[in-house]
């Protein structure tokens, strides 16, 4: 066999093994693992009132990419800038149907439907893409601690009425409810890293299923 023959029956084989991992990369969900954020905690079912007094469940991000932030409406601290920056990505979002951000209150006593609904005005939020949630303080710790891990869950062993969360970070949350990653909400090149994260996210059917991989709490999913 000359090497011109050999060099193209090689040349043929090699393109039909790429041919064939890019089919099982674009059709089998979790083949290229590489390439995917690993999944660290799944979301718990939820029931909390958004800005407009409607009640949002679960039910109403499944199959949408959302991002959930904790803070407060009278926070001086890094509220405000945190919050800033979840406009940004609001906008960077704005046209995209199946994106939401879930920013729930840490103090429900104090925010109720009424003043969430003045803040959430005077960020220009969007009502029907970014919900600005308060309920029962205990509901909305447990889901900050055991769902989207931006507390330790040890602390839910203290008192209720003395427990106060406040964080910077954000938690994104695929499709399927499935929490992917934690970011520091003050840091730009993290916010930067989201959005090219988010887009991935969105890009996934809502029926795969990434490797999993333990949530920096250690608090393994059932």
């Amino acid at each position: 066999m000359n090497k011109k023959k050999l060099g193209f029956i090689i040349g043929f084989f090699l393109l039909l093994f790429l041919g064939f991992y890019f089919a099982l990369a674009r059709f089998v969900p979790g083949f290229s693992e590489g390439d995917q954020l690993p999944v660290i905690s799944y979301v718990k079912s939820f029931s909390f009132a958004n800005q407009e007094g409607r009640q949002i469940t679960d039910k109403d991000v499944t199959g949408k990419v959302y991002v959930a932030e904790y803070f407060f409406t009278t926070c001086k601290g890094i509220c405000p800038k945190m919050n800033t920056n979840m406009k940004k990505i609001a906008q960077d979002f704005a046209g995209e149907p199946d994106f939401r951000i879930l920013s729930y209150t840490v103090d429900p006593e104090t925010d109720t439907v009424a003043r969430m609904k003045h803040y959430a005005d005077s960020l220009g939020a969007d009502p029907g893409k970014w919900w600005f949630l308060t309920g029962r303080k205990d509901s909305l710790y447990h889901l900050a601690r055991g769902s989207y891990l931006l507390d330790d869950p040890k602390n839910n062993a203290a008192n209720i009425e003395e427990q106060f969360i406040h964080t910077q970070f954000l938690a994104l949350v695929d499709k399927g409810g499935r929490v992917r990653k934690i970011y520091d909400s003050l840091k730009k090149d993290e916010l930067a890293e989201m959005e090219k994260d988010i887009r991935s996210l969105l890009k996934e059917p809502a029926s795969s299923t990434p490797r999993f991989a333990n949530n920096l709490f250690s608090n393994n999913p059932g």
